[in-house]
């Protein structure tokens, strides 16, 4: 873990509104959560993402994307 992150103020009380009204435990948990999906984001942009499951792959295969 990296520790303390600083955050505008605004942007926290968002965060502990949004968190709450989601069902979130806390607003790290809320944090943590929109942190990770807009890795997997960034990742299957980069390439990393289910285009290495084997089903996806025979599919596209199927659709006649790859060969």
């Amino acid at each position: 873990m990296f520790g303390n992150v600083k955050l505008d103020k605004n942007l926290l009380e968002r965060i502990k509104k949004y968190a709450e009204a989601a069902g979130y435990a806390t607003p790290d948990e809320f944090i943590a959560h929109a942190i990770e999906k807009e890795l997997a984001k960034l990742d299957e942009a980069k390439g990393g993402g289910k285009e290495d499951d084997p089903a996806v792959l025979e599919r596209l295969r199927g659709l006649g994307y790859i060969e």
